[in-house]
């Protein structure tokens, strides 16, 4: 079984990816393929980052809860 790519990894193979595109010399079938990895890329790497903004949106408390983060609106 592939090991899975890392964040980094997945951002450089889509890069790849729409760099090919925008040089529009690929062929329809490659270029569709090539789209649709992009889009599953796509995918994986918004669901990274919403995973990451959670845990970001947590703290800890005294007591080692997590709770949610709250803004203090007086600092703004």
């Amino acid at each position: 079984m592939a090991e899975k790519k890392n964040f980094e990894d997945n951002l450089k193979d889509l890069e790849e990816i729409v760099q090919k595109l925008e040089q529009g010399d690929v062929p329809l079938e490659q270029a569709l393929e090539e789209f649709q990895k992009g889009v599953s890329l796509s995918n994986e790497l918004q669901k990274t980052l919403e995973n990451a903004e959670k845990t970001l949106a947590k703290v800890m408390d005294k007591d080692g809860n997590k709770t949610d983060f709250e803004r203090d609106s007086t600092n703004e």
